[in-house]
């Protein structure tokens, strides 16, 4: 069983950024896939940014609305992912999840509440 935590949400000005957390319980090295989905009320869920295969060269992708104005990083040593998101859009307004595939299974965090607004 995985657990993530997330952290880092809040409130935020058109044009601002904020920095997203999630801790995990296991080592990201044992994760094939880890990274972040957003759902805005009224919509899917959407890939926001997640990196496949496990190890230090792990290939990163990002969903097309976010290009540009997002950067995922990870600390290995703290089991941590991070995502960074600059030049914050009011569409960019969403409850944040953390996703990871382990072991065949997905694990999901609570989600935080990213709110984009003036």
């Amino acid at each position: 069983q995985v657990q993530l935590v997330e952290s880092g949400g809040g409130l935020v000005q058109p044009g601002g950024s904020l920095r997203l957390s999630c801790a995990a319980s296991e080592s990201i090295f044992t994760m094939y896939r880890m990274g972040w989905y957003r759902q805005a009320p009224g919509k899917e869920r959407e890939m926001v940014a997640e990196f496949f295969e496990g190890g230090v060269a792990g290939l990163t992708e990002y969903g097309d609305s976010v290009k540009g104005r997002t950067t995922f990083s990870r600390n290995n040593d703290k089991n941590t992912v991070y995502l960074q998101m600059d030049t914050l859009k009011p569409e960019d307004t969403a409850v944040y999840y953390c996703h990871a595939l382990h072991r065949g299974r997905d694990y999901w965090g609570q989600g935080t509440q990213v709110t984009v607004s003036s």
